[in-house]
C-alpha cells in the first residue's frame, strides 16, 4: 500500500490548534504531518468515538451497525456487549466480536458484569467472575461493563466484589451505572473502583460523581436524553465528559450519530476543542484504545469535514482506509450465520387476565426521553370482574413474558404510552429480553406477542385485525440484513406505532426499558411487577 496524503485544516486535539497542512499516511499510521499557508476548504478532525452503546440495540449485528456509523464520522465504540450475553452468554458475545472483526471498524467490547442483571428476572444465562475472568484471559476484552447492580457494590456483595477485583487484577477500566446514586452511597460505589456513569438524569447528580473522580457520559440515545441537562459539564468539566448514544435504535442512526451530539454543542457556542474533547480524546485515553487522534505515529483515524458549524461529514479513514465518502457507506456487508435462544410458545386471552382484587392498583408511569418511571396509584377500571385497559385515559396493559420457558405471563398496568387502539410487542426488553408488550385490549395485545414468538424474536404491531412483524433473527434481537433495509422496516414499523395514537419520540425503545429492573421507579419482570427503590417486588393491588 502506498502513501495517502490529505490535505486540509487540521484540528489538532492536543495542541488544540487549527493549521493548514498535509498528513501522510502509510500502513494505517500518520507517518508525517507538514504544515504550510495554502487555503482550503475543508478540514480534517479527529473520528467520533461513541463511548458506551450497546450496538444490539440498533437491531444490527457488528458489520452492519458499522457501515451505517462510519457515514456520520464515527471511527469507534465502547461497546458493551450484555444484550447478547443475557440470551446467550459467553457464546453470545464472541459472537459479536468475531462479526466485528470482518470490517474496518474499531469495536471494543467489554465483559457484561451483570447477566442477568438482576435476580428477580430470567434470563438466557447467567456470567459469573470466572466467566469474565475466561473473557479477559481469552478474547482481550478492553473492560469490566457497566456494574448495573449498585446495592450489590454498597453492600459488598461477595459475587459482585469478585467481578470488579477480576477487572481491577487485569487493569481493565469499570464502567458504571448508578442513576440518581448521590453523597455517600456515590462516594462508596465509586471507592469500589468504578469509573464511569451513563445514567445522569440530574446536573447536582453529576457534579457530585465528578468530585468523587467519576467520568461522566453524556448520553443521547433514542430514548433516553441527557444532553440538554448535563451539556453544562462540557465546557466546566470537560475532561471529565465523553459522549455516548447507549442506546441507538436503526432509523436514528441511520440519521445521525455522535456527529449530532457534536453539532449541537457547537451551536450552542462550546469551544470546538473542548466538545473534541469530549468527542473523541477522553474516551482514547480513559479506555486506552487504538484510535488515533491526528499525531505522528497515531493510527490514521480521522473524518473530513466541509466546516465547522454545520460539519458535514466529507470522508471517514479508520486505519488510513477510506470508509465512507458523501453520506455513502464503503464497507460492504458481512452474510452472519443466526444463533438464539428461543422456547416460548404460544399465548392465548387467558393468560393476560387480571381478576380484580382490591380498589385500587399500582401503575406505571412512563417518560418520554427518560428510562426512570414513576409510580401512581389508581381506580381500575373493572369489566367482568377484570381489570382491563383504560384508553380514554391512557391507562393501558403491560405484559412480559418469559421467552426461555412456557410460563404464565407478567401483567400490569402503564400510563403514557398513548396508544389509543391497537397493541405492540418487541423481543428487546432490556436486559434479559424477554417478550415486553403493551395493548388497549387483550385480543390485541396476544397476537402481538404471538407474532414475535412465531418469528422467534422481533418487533410487532396488531391492530384492526392486521398484524405487522420485523423479524429479528440473530439471539431474538437483532437482524443480519442490510442495515438500510433494516431502517427502512423499522421506520415503517415507528409509523404505525405512532397512527395508533403514541406520541412517543420512540415508542419502541421505550416499551424495551419498562422491564429494566435497575432503573427506578416500578418496572415488570417476566416475574412482576418490582419496585426500584426498594429492589423488591411489589404488588399490583395497591389496597
Amino acid at each position: 500500500m502506498g502513501t495517502l496524503k490529505i490535505s486540509g485544516n487540521i484540528a489538532d486535539p492536543i495542541k488544540r490548534r487549527i493549521f493548514t497542512g498535509t498528513i501522510e499516511v502509510s500502513a494505517g499510521k500518520i507517518i508525517n504531518i507538514t504544515e504550510d499557508n495554502e487555503k482550503y476548504n475543508n478540514y480534517i478532525l479527529p473520528g467520533y468515538i461513541d463511548a458506551h452503546i450497546h450496538v444490539e440495540s440498533s437491531m444490527l449485528i457488528p458489520s452492519e451497525f458499522a457501515r451505517l456509523a462510519v457515514v456520520h464520522g464515527t471511527v469507534a465504540t465502547v461497546s458493551d456487549p450484555h444484550e447478547i450475553a443475557n440470551v446467550l452468554g459467553v457464546d453470545g458475545v464472541r459472537y459479536m466480536i468475531k462479526n466485528g472483526k470482518k470490517v474496518p471498524f474499531k469495536f471494543y467490547f467489554g465483559a457484561p458484569s451483570c447477566v442477568p442483571a438482576t435476580s428477580f428476572e430470567t434470563a438466557g444465562t447467567e456470567l459469573n467472575s470466572d466467566d469474565i475472568k475466561k473473557l479477559f484471559e481469552e478474547d482481550n476484552l478492553h473492560y469490566l461493563s457497566e456494574m448495573m447492580n449498585f446495592p450489590g457494590v454498597l453492600f459488598r456483595d461477595t459475587e459482585v466484589m469478585k467481578k470488579l477485583e477480576v477487572a481491577k487484577q487485569f487493569g481493565k477500566p469499570i464502567d458504571g451505572h448508578a442513576p440518581g446514586l448521590k453523597g455517600e452511597d456515590a462516594k462508596n460505589y465509586i471507592e469500589a473502583g468504578i469509573s464511569t456513569d451513563h445514567e445522569c438524569y440530574m446536573i447536582e447528580e453529576a457534579y457530585e460523581k465528578i468530585k468523587y473522580g467519576m467520568k461522566i457520559l453524556i448520553r443521547e440515545g433514542s430514548a433516553a436524553k441527557n444532553y440538554e441537562t448535563l451539556r453544562p459539564l462540557i465546557s466546566e468539566h470537560t475532561g471529565s465528559v465523553m459522549l455516548c448514544s447507549d442506546d441507538k435504535h436503526p432509523d436514528n442512526l441511520a440519521e445521525s450519530h455522535i456527529n449530532e451530539i457534536v453539532k449541537r454543542s457547537l451551536k450552542y457556542g462550546y469551544d470546538l476543542f473542548d466538545v473534541i474533547q469530549c468527542a473523541s480524546v477522553n474516551a482514547v485515553k480513559h479506555y486506552n484504545l487504538d484510535v488515533g487522534l491526528l499525531q505522528i505515529n497515531d493510527f490514521a483515524d480521522f473524518i473530513v469535514t466541509d466546516n465547522l458549524t454545520d460539519l458535514n461529514i466529507l470522508q471517514t479513514y479508520i486505519n488510513g482506509e477510506l470508509v465512507s465518502e458523501n453520506g455513502k457507506t464503503f464497507i460492504k456487508s458481512v452474510k452472519e450465520d443466526e444463533i438464539n435462544n428461543f422456547k416460548a410458545v404460544k399465548k392465548s386471552l387467558k393468560d393476560f387476565e387480571v381478576p380484580a382484587r382490591g380498589n385500587h392498583i399500582r401503575v406505571i408511569e412512563a417518560m418520554d426521553g427518560e428510562l426512570i418511571t414513576n409510580e401512581l396509584i389508581i381506580k381500575p377500571t373493572v369489566e367482568n370482574g377484570r381489570v382491563v385497559p383504560d384508553s380514554d385515559n391512557d391507562i393501558l396493559k403491560l405484559s412480559v413474558i418469559n421467552r426461555y420457558k412456557d410460563v404464565k405471563p407478567a401483567v400490569c398496568f402503564i400510563k403514557n404510552i398513548g396508544l389509543i387502539k391497537g397493541a405492540i410487542a418487541s423481543c428487546v426488553g432490556h436486559d434479559s429480553h424477554n417478550i415486553i408488550a403493551v395493548g388497549t385490549n387483550d385480543k390485541d395485545l396476544c397476537e402481538a406477542v404471538n407474532a414475535v414468538i412465531l418469528h422467534k424474536g422481533g418487533i410487532s404491531i396488531s391492530a384492526d385485525g392486521k398484524t405487522k412483524v420485523l423479524p429479528l433473527p440473530v439471539a431474538g434481537i437483532m437482524s443480519n440484513e442490510d442495515g438500510y433495509i433494516v431502517a427502512e422496516k423499522y421506520s415503517e414499523m415507528d409509523k404505525i406505532a405512532k397512527s395508533l395514537g403514541t406520541n412517543l419520540h420512540a415508542p419502541f425503545m421505550t416499551l424495551s426499558f419498562m422491564a429494566l429492573l435497575v432503573i427506578p421507579s416500578l418496572k415488570l419482570s417476566d416475574k412482576g411487577l418490582f419496585d426500584g427503590r426498594t429492589f423488591k417486588f411489589t404488588e399490583l393491588f395497591a389496597d
